[in-house]
């Protein structure tokens, strides 16, 4: 057992984290869950949704016999949707070719969409207690400190040095409260900014601590500057309260996501309300929403129009949803915050009424 893994195995024993709900009763498929939604997401954030989902999906065959829709519900909110629906595709593949069961090899688990050599590593480890490295952000952190690791960590060269080093650091046995520990203290204690070195169980080793360059790493390549996207969306209600939503069914972040109306240009949008042949009174425009995904940022402007009377007749993927029900179909951020505005306004303007 190297100095590393074993200041690690022995820190976590004392001050680690062991409640964590997917920590409860572990298995395998709570592992898996909760590292998906875990991958460029805070625990805290995660923590009610994973909650709330394995809670409607408690197994992999109950995740299996869901549609995409449902899932999503559950996801919303919770960003980077690819993740709910490489989860969908891979309890139907483990549903269809490995009896419901997770598999227990690292070349299996990486047959499966969104599984990467790291999540593999974290199923193995902590839902199966096998032998297997990670290199989570947390863990990346950790040794490139430790061993003052100064080459930019976004290079391939510099991350098989730091697969090379994770599997050397590998303990013969506990490997799961190792894998948890090294999570822990790259989250806990060797944070992006200001660690907390005092409270490392690393201190005495720490190369880059020993020579104070601890807030320097890890490096990265300089970042490009992202472009910006321009979308005109288009709140369209009728009288009932209802409002037209359309899903996303091409391929992009919001794939299979039910969102406004929306246009790539903004003459588009107004040929759009000129067609509609009904009376409308606008409600709302040129509001402005800007929102931020990996490669490049939306600049969203946004225009809300109520209608007396109804579209009949709607292409396939539009529906009339009711704003007041419980919508069971998966929301961008920006949706749903627009929604619950649209909602607590509705409920003013009826109480003034009353």
């Amino acid at each position: 057992m190297s100095l590393l893994s074993n200041h690690l195995i022995n820190w976590h024993k004392q001050s680690g984290r062991k409640n964590l709900p997917w920590q409860v009763k572990t298995n395998p498929y709570k592992v898996w869950i909760s590292e998906i939604m875990l991958q460029q997401t805070q625990v805290k954030t995660v923590i009610p949704y994973f909650l709330k989902f394995v809670e409607r999906y408690p197994n992999i065959n109950s995740l299996a016999n869901s549609d995409e829709d449902e899932v999503l519900s559950y996801w919303s909110g919770l960003g980077y949707y690819s993740r709910g629906r490489n989860l969908l595709k891979s309890a139907k593949i483990l549903k269809k070719d490995f009896n419901s069961v997770m598999p227990d090899t690292s070349e299996e688990l990486q047959l499966l969409p969104g599984i990467g050599k790291s999540t593999a590593g974290a199923i193995l480890s902590l839902g199966f207690g096998i032998k297997a490295p990670i290199l989570d952000g947390n863990a990346k952190r950790v040794l490139v400190r430790y061993y003052n690791i100064n080459d930019p960590v976004d290079l391939t060269s510099t991350v098989n040095q730091l697969w090379e080093i994770a599997e050397n650091n590998l303990p013969e046995n506990e490997c799961d409260v190792y894998t948890q520990a090294i999570m822990d203290v790259g989250a806990l204690i060797c944070k992006r900014s200001n660690p907390l070195c005092s409270k490392c169980p690393l201190i005495e080793t720490c190369v880059s601590k020993k020579e104070n360059k601890h807030n320097l790493l890890p490096i990265r390549s300089p970042k490009k500057e992202k472009p910006v996207k321009k979308l005109y969306w288009l709140i369209l209600q009728n009288e009932e309260g209802e409002i037209l939503l359309e899903n996303k069914k091409n391929k992009g972040v919001w794939e299979g996501l039910w969102t406004f109306l929306g246009f790539k240009e903004e003459d588009s949008r107004r040929e759009y309300i000129e067609q509609l042949n009904e009376n409308y009174t606008v409600i709302m425009k040129d509001k402005r929403i800007k929102h931020s995904f990996t490669h490049y940022k939306l600049d969203i402007d946004l225009q809300h129009i109520r209608m007396h009377g109804k579209i009949q007749n709607l292409d396939n993927n539009k529906v009339w949803f009711n704003n007041n029900d419980n919508m069971k179909v998966g929301l961008p951020s920006p949706v749903a915050k627009e929604l619950e505005r649209i909602k607590k306004n509705d409920s003013n303007s009826f109480l003034q009424k009353i």
